[in-house]
């Protein structure tokens, strides 16, 4: 399990939906989708001041009944985003001038319940 040390600054949070957040393709095999474990408990912990991006190549016809899912499992979102290519995510942003990194990725196995540790850190 990894750790990240952020600031108490605002955070957004760029998410995989299949295989990170719910089982991978669970909604075409089972025909609903279904959490990970400690998904909900990972998902609780990211403060309110926080933004939340799930992303997903999943169709945009899935798009009503992925916000449903959410929904009715309290799970927060700002934004989701459809239909994008199912290759590797890059994130690319700058550093604060005092040295404060800005980017992170974390890469975990599919449908696994290893998610990061988070903690704040006033000094950072």
């Amino acid at each position: 399990m990894s750790e990240l040390r952020l600031s108490t600054l605002g955070h957004t949070w760029l998410l995989d939906l299949d295989g990170t957040i719910v089982k991978h393709n669970g909604y075409l095999i089972d025909g609903f989708d279904t959490l990970l474990e400690g998904a909900l408990d990972f998902l609780s912990k990211i403060p309110e001041k926080d933004s939340i991006v799930f992303l997903t190549s999943r169709d945009e016809k899935y798009r009503e009944a992925t916000v449903r899912f959410l929904e009715e499992n309290k799970i927060r979102f700002h934004k989701i985003l459809f239909g994008l290519p199912y290759g590797e995510r890059i994130l690319l942003n700058d550093c604060k001038p005092s040295g404060l990194v800005m980017g992170y990725a974390v890469n975990k196995e599919r449908d696994a319940g290893d998610f990061p540790v988070v903690t704040e850190d006033p000094g950072l």
